[in-house]
């Protein structure tokens, strides 16, 4: 990427296209999801979802370890 910042334009119906410089260095392709949080300063974070909430089923699980219920974790 170069020096310079990369700029982007909002349309009419308030779509806009990530540079491609960006795309290429978070890896985005066709389908990724962002979510948008703004800061008090005025600041936007942008974040790049990759996973779905079914691919995050098991993650935790260690062998050996019992599962534990819901209502047991939040104690």
């Amino acid at each position: 990427m170069s020096d310079m910042e990369p700029t982007a334009t909002l349309t009419s119906k308030g779509q806009t296209t990530i540079p491609k410089g960006i795309r290429d260095r978070l890896g985005m392709k066709p389908g990724d999801r962002m979510t948008f949080t703004l800061m008090p300063n005025g600041t936007m974070l942008v974040r790049v979802k990759r996973r779905s909430i079914a691919e995050l089923a098991g993650i935790l699980r260690r062998r050996g370890r019992k599962p534990v219920a819901v209502e047991q974790m939040t104690r």
